[in-house]
C-alpha cells in the first residue's frame, strides 16, 4: 500500500507482548481472518499483510469479503483475531465486523488510508481494537499484532473489574433491602436483621444474597 508516507497509528503506545496463540507461544496456531472491503476503489494491499502474516510465522489466514455472509463465516472459523483491510474504513463495514463480533469479542486490526478524525473515534467506539493509518508494511504487522493483542486482554480485564463490581454492588443493595424488610417486619436492629439472613443463609446452604432475594420474594 505504500502510496503515501508513514503517519502514526491511531493506537496509543503499548508495552511488546508476544501474542499468547502465537506460533512461538507452543499452543495451537493462531486463526486469523482478513476482511477485505469489497466496495474498495482502491483496495489495499492485501498481499502484504498476508506476507506479514506468514513472516511472523502465521499460517492459519483465510481472507474473505465483508458481505452478508461474514456473521456466519466467523461463526464458523471461530477466528482468534480478525484483520479488516479498508481503504476508506467504510462504516458499514467496521460495524459489520464488530456487530458480528459483539457475543464474542476478539482483537480486531484495522488497515485503512482514512485518518479522519471522526472516523478514527467512530471505529475505535465501535469494538476496533486498533486503527492503523498508512502503516502496512510486512516487517510492522507482526508487532501490531502484538500489541492489539495486549490492548485487547487489557479492555477485558478492565471490563471484567468492571462486572464484578457492578455485580457486588447489586448484591449489596439486595442485601440492604432485605435487611430493611427484615427490621421492618420482626422489629429487629440491622444487626440482628444482618445476622438474620447469614443464619438463613448458612441453614439452607445459600450464598447471602440468594437468602436476601428470597425474602423480598416473600416480604416484598
Amino acid at each position: 500500500m505504500n502510496r503515501r508516507p508513514s503517519r502514526p497509528s491511531a493506537t496509543p503506545p503499548a508495552p511488546s507482548a508476544a501474542t499468547p496463540a502465537g506460533p512461538a507461544s507452543g499452543a495451537r496456531p493462531l486463526r486469523i481472518l482478513l476482511v477485505r472491503d469489497p466496495l474498495d476503489a482502491d483496495p489495499l494491499n492485501v498481499d502484504t499483510i498476508r506476507a506479514g502474516l506468514a513472516a511472523a510465522g502465521f499460517g492459519e489466514v483465510e481472507t474473505v469479503d465483508a458481505d452478508l455472509a461474514l456473521p456466519d463465516v466467523i461463526a464458523a472459523r471461530q477466528p482468534d483475531l480478525i484483520i479488516i483491510a479498508s481503504e476508506s474504513a467504510a462504516r458499514d463495514t467496521v460495524e459489520h465486523v464488530c456487530v458480528s463480533t459483539q457475543h464474542a469479542p476478539r482483537p480486531i486490526v484495522l488497515f485503512t488510508d482514512n485518518d479522519d478524525a471522526e472516523r478514527i473515534k467512530a471505529a475505535l467506539t465501535a469494538g476496533i481494537t486498533a486503527y492503523i493509518v498508512d502503516g502496512l508494511r510486512a516487517e510492522r504487522v507482526k508487532t501490531v499484532l502484538d500489541v492489539a493483542y495486549a490492548r485487547f486482554q487489557l479492555d477485558q480485564a478492565l471490563r471484567a473489574e468492571l462486572d464484578a463490581t457492578r455485580l457486588k454492588l447489586t448484591e449489596r443493595k439486595l442485601v440492604e433491602r432485605a435487611k430493611g424488610l427484615l427490621m421492618q417486619a420482626r422489629g429487629l436492629s440491622e444487626d440482628d436483621a444482618y445476622k438474620r439472613l447469614r443464619t438463613m443463609a448458612m441453614e439452607r446452604g445459600i450464598k447471602l444474597v440468594d437468602a436476601a432475594q428470597r425474602v423480598i420474594d416473600v416480604m416484598g
